[in-house]
């Protein structure tokens, strides 16, 4: 939490379009919130036996609630849209601003800093360790705002319907939320393998290419193609850990929401 807040510091001057992007997110979760409510009406009215005998189907409202429906769906519709587009907009802007700072911060370095670090792990830094934030400003930060909201008006709906039943349902919340954590803390611990294995294929990289006499001269190009292979499959295989452990989550929930 103390390094997304330290990041989000960084989101200041663009406080402007964050602000718009929340009021995007609003309207996509009352969106989600109007077609909530009116699942009731079909089941209850439209689906029913609520047309009058000899009446008109249309009678019934069924034009209407298809309208409203179709107007729900366009607006959870333009503020998905415009949430994501904002939020990418300002983590673009924050990872440029970071970009910059931080390039300037290595070259004010020493010279006893360069020599104890390589090239490829400068660069790394500053190209793949930037990209996670800009993933983490727009992307995650986003979706967790935006899926809050949701499930708050959620919530709000369940207590309207039948708040006794809502409450049987809210039992279930401490089953999601424990395999969630163990599997954010995996995923984390994971992630963080995977920036080092890119940092030392940048580095392997880096070297290859910029000591590429050398290696012509001494005909080691099976060499190093052989050393780079071995650390992008590493690469490969801890990228897959990272994947396994994402892709559990979504049938993973969805179990426990049907034993619930």
């Amino acid at each position: 939490m103390n390094e997304l807040l330290r990041l989000f510091r960084y989101a200041r001057p663009y406080r402007g379009r964050l602000s718009i992007a929340l009021v995007a997110m609003i309207v996509y979760a009352l969106g989600n919130y109007q077609l909530g409510r009116l699942v009731q009406p079909i089941f209850d009215s439209t689906l029913h036996s609520s047309v009058p005998p000899g009446g008109d189907p249309l009678a019934t409202g069924v034009v209407r609630l298809s309208m409203l429906i179709l107007g729900a769906y366009l607006m959870k519709g333009v503020g998905g849209y415009a949430s994501e587009y904002l939020m990418t907009d300002v983590g673009q802007r924050v990872v440029m601003d970071l970009r910059n700072g931080l390039f300037r911060q290595i070259l004010d370095q020493s010279a006893a800093f360069f020599s104890r670090r390589t090239s490829g792990q400068l660069l790394s830094r500053i190209t793949n360790d930037v990209a996670k934030v800009q993933y983490a400003v727009s992307e995650t930060a986003g979706d967790l705002i935006q899926e809050s909201l949701t499930l708050c008006v959620w919530i709000v709906l369940m207590f309207h319907y039948d708040w006794h039943l809502a409450l049987v349902c809210l039992t279930a919340a401490p089953l999601v939320i424990r395999p969630l954590v163990k599997l954010g803390r995996k995923v984390r611990r994971t992630t963080r393998r995977s920036q080092e294995e890119l940092e030392h294929l940048t580095h392997v990289t880096n070297e290859a290419f910029t000591g590429h006499r050398i290696v012509k001269a001494f005909g080691a190009e099976g060499r190093e193609a052989d050393r780079f292979r071995r650390v992008s499959l590493q690469l490969f295989r801890t990228n897959m850990k990272v994947t396994s452990a994402v892709s559990v989550l979504p049938p993973l929930m969805e179990f426990i929401g049907g034993l619930a």
